[in-house]
């Protein structure tokens, strides 16, 4: 998965080399936190139990890195590379069953959440001026996420890499000369479960080339199936630059 992304940073890198099309980097960062985290695996046998509430997950610090490639003005590529990993402890007052292991109450449990994302966007500017530009796009979302348990003796670990299709909007309004608002972000909802990451940031433009912001994002989403039930909540508060090349 690593190297086929690397491969994609380095086409987009290629392309823009060779031609008078636009790119563009992205770093953000900032700290995470969990709000819900439910959890039963398998999804109609196991022991339901609360990550963020029953245990005590601690936020943590996180990164994001994007790159974008524009041309024709109305056409954007973007690749981003987006790790979330969470741990998490604390005890339960009952037994719980999970995936293939009993874990016995009041006993010192520790969780792993691992939500990596990697994904590849296609949007179109609907709008482009020097005050609003609005975009609408799809996104090819590839998932490597882990939910694991142990209680020090036995381990239990569930794992999973899988395709997401997802729609992608984008609006950023320059309000106030180089001030401005970003709301940008993927969503989709389906019966097999849903997905939303949405920024909302307040922008300045410093430099024809260097833009920051800082806001809040939302990461919210799950899945009910027989193999796992799993619905979390992320709060972020991040700050971030692009830099146009």
């Amino acid at each position: 998965m690593i190297k086929r992304l690397q491969m994609v940073f380095g086409f987009l890198l290629l392309i823009t080399v060779s031609s008078e099309a636009q790119f563009s980097a992205e770093v953000e960062l900032g700290r995470v936190s969990s709000g819900y985290n439910d959890v039963r695996i398998p999804g109609d046998a196991g022991g339901l139990f609360s990550l963020s509430e029953e245990l005590s997950i601690d936020p943590e610090a996180f990164y994001r890195v994007r790159l974008a490639y524009t041309w024709g003005e109305r056409h954007t590529l973007l690749a981003l590379l987006a790790p979330l990993e969470l741990q998490a402890g604390g005890t339960l007052d009952r037994e719980i069953f999970f995936l293939d292991q009993t874990f016995a109450p009041e006993t010192p449990l520790y969780a792993t959440y691992r939500f990596n994302s990697y994904r590849l966007t296609y949007r179109y500017a609907l709008k482009r001026s020097p005050r609003l530009n609005a975009a609408l796009g799809f996104t090819a979302k590839i998932r490597d996420a882990e939910i694991a348990l142990t209680d020090g003796r036995k381990r239990s670990s569930k794992t999973n890499i899988g395709f997401v299709p997802i729609v992608h909007f984008h609006v950023d309004w320059r309000f106030a000369g180089p001030v401005g608002v970003l709301l940008d972000g993927d969503a989709l909802a389906a019966p097999q479960g849903r997905a939303e990451d949405v920024l909302l940031a307040l922008t300045y433009r410093a430099t024809d080339d260097l833009n920051v912001r800082a806001g809040y994002r939302i990461l919210e989403g799950g899945a009910d199936n027989d193999e796992v039930y799993n619905f979390s909540l992320f709060h972020y508060i991040t700050a971030g630059v692009q830099i146009i090349f």
